[in-house]
C-alpha cells in the first residue's frame, strides 16, 4: 500500500523572533493568581497554629485544600481545638458561617435561629486521616452497599466515599426521626456537622456516664434502632461508645460505617448491634434479650390502611396448614 505525503506550503509572512506576542494578565490569570495566594496564606496559617502542630498528619494538601473550599463557600468562619483524636479521623470545633440551605432554620445545628445558620453556632469537622484510615475494614462496609458500587480501589477513593456515606447515613437518618448530629456539608475527606456540646464541656459517651433511667434509656436506643431499620439502614457498630448523652438528650454518633439492609452482611451486622445494647443494658440491671430487641427493630411497619402486613408470609395452599391448628 503506498501512500502520499503532501507538504504545506509556507505563509507569505511567517513571523520571526520579534514578533510580538500579548502575555498581558487576563482577569482568570488575576483571579488564580490570588486564590493560590490566599491558600497559601491559609495554609501556612493553619500549619502554624498551635493547637494543629500535633496533628500535622490530618493536613495534607488535599485535606487543606478541602477545608479552604468549606471557608470560602461560608459553611466554616474559624478554627479551634480538637475535640476528639482517634485512629482514622479527628473532630475539630469551629464557627460556622452563613453559606448553603443547611442546616434547616431554627435547628440545633443552626444555633435555634429563625433565619437558618447563625455565625455564632459551634460545628463540629471531622477530617478522615486518608493515609492511616484503615482501608481494609471500611471496604468491608463499603462493598455490597448499592449506593457504592463501583467504588475504586484505591485508598484514597475509598476515604472520600466513606466520608460521603457518613453525610449521607446522617442525612437519613434525621429524616427518620433519630437523634444523631446535624450534617451541614461535606467536601473530600471533610465533614461539616453540628457540635453536640461543647469543647470545653464535651458530650459525654454512654459508657462514661451513670444511667439514672436505665429503662428510659433503652426504650430510646431500641426505638431508634427500629426509625434506622425501617429507613433502611443499620448503624453496624452500636454500643456505649457510640451513643452519647447532651442535656437529656441520648444521640446516636459515628454512622460512617451503617450500611443498608440490603448489604449482604447486614443481618450480622445487626445481630452484633443487638448484642452489644442487651450486654450494656444488662450491666445497668435489666435482663434484654438480643434476640427479643431484634425482633422489634425489625418488626414490619404497620399498614396504613389497618390490613395487615402479609409481605413474607406463604401464599396460601390448597391443603390444610399444620400451622392453622388452634393452640392447645
Amino acid at each position: 500500500m503506498s501512500e502520499e505525503f503532501v507538504l504545506l506550503e509556507p505563509e507569505d509572512q511567517p513571523g520571526d523572533e520579534w514578533e510580538q506576542l500579548d502575555v498581558s494578565d487576563t482577569e482568570a490569570d488575576r483571579i488564580a493568581r490570588r486564590q493560590d495566594r490566599e491558600f497559601s496564606e491559609f495554609r501556612e496559617r493553619v500549619k502554624d497554629t498551635e493547637q494543629f502542630k500535633l496533628q500535622e498528619s490530618v493536613f495534607d494538601d488535599a485535606t487543606l485544600a478541602a477545608i479552604y473550599k468549606l471557608v470560602q463557600d461560608g459553611y466554616v468562619d474559624a478554627f479551634g481545638g480538637p475535640v476528639s483524636t482517634g485512629k482514622e479521623a479527628s473532630v475539630f470545633e469551629a464557627l460556622g458561617g452563613q453559606a448553603g440551605e443547611r442546616p434547616d432554620p431554627g435547628s440545633a445545628a443552626a444555633g435555634g435561629g429563625p433565619e437558618g445558620v447563625t455565625p455564632e453556632r459551634e460545628v463540629a469537622v471531622k477530617v478522615y486521616r486518608i493515609n492511616s484510615s484503615n482501608f481494609r475494614q471500611m471496604r468491608e462496609y463499603l462493598e455490597g452497599d448499592p449506593r457504592f458500587e463501583g467504588i475504586a480501589s484505591d485508598k484514597k477513593a475509598v476515604v472520600l466515599a466513606w466520608t460521603r456515606k457518613e453525610f449521607a447515613n446522617l442525612e437519613r437518618a434525621r429524616k427518620a426521626g433519630v437523634r444523631v448530629p446535624e450534617p451541614i456539608a461535606v467536601q473530600r475527606n471533610v465533614l461539616v456537622m453540628e457540635l453536640v456540646g461543647h469543647a470545653d464541656d464535651r458530650a459525654r459517651r454512654l459508657s462514661e456516664v451513670d444511667v439514672e433511667n436505665p429503662e428510659t434509656a433503652y426504650e430510646v436506643v431500641r426505638e431508634y434502632m427500629r426509625r434506622l431499620y425501617r429507613a433502611g439502614l443499620i448503624h453496624g457498630d452500636l454500643s456505649e461508645y457510640n451513643m452519647i448523652i447532651h442535656e437529656g438528650e441520648l444521640v446516636i454518633i459515628d454512622l460512617g460505617q451503617a450500611v443498608t439492609v440490603h448489604h449482604p452482611n447486614a443481618g450480622e451486622f445487626l445481630d452484633r448491634d443487638c448484642e452489644n445494647v442487651a450486654t450494656f443494658f444488662g450491666r445497668q440491671g435489666m435482663a434484654v434479650d438480643a434476640d427479643a430487641l431484634r425482633a422489634y427493630v425489625t418488626e414490619p411497619e404497620p399498614d396504613p390502611s389497618g390490613e395487615p402486613d402479609r409481605s413474607g408470609e406463604p401464599e396460601p395452599s390448597d391443603g390444610p396448614n399444620p400451622s392453622d391448628a388452634p393452640d392447645e
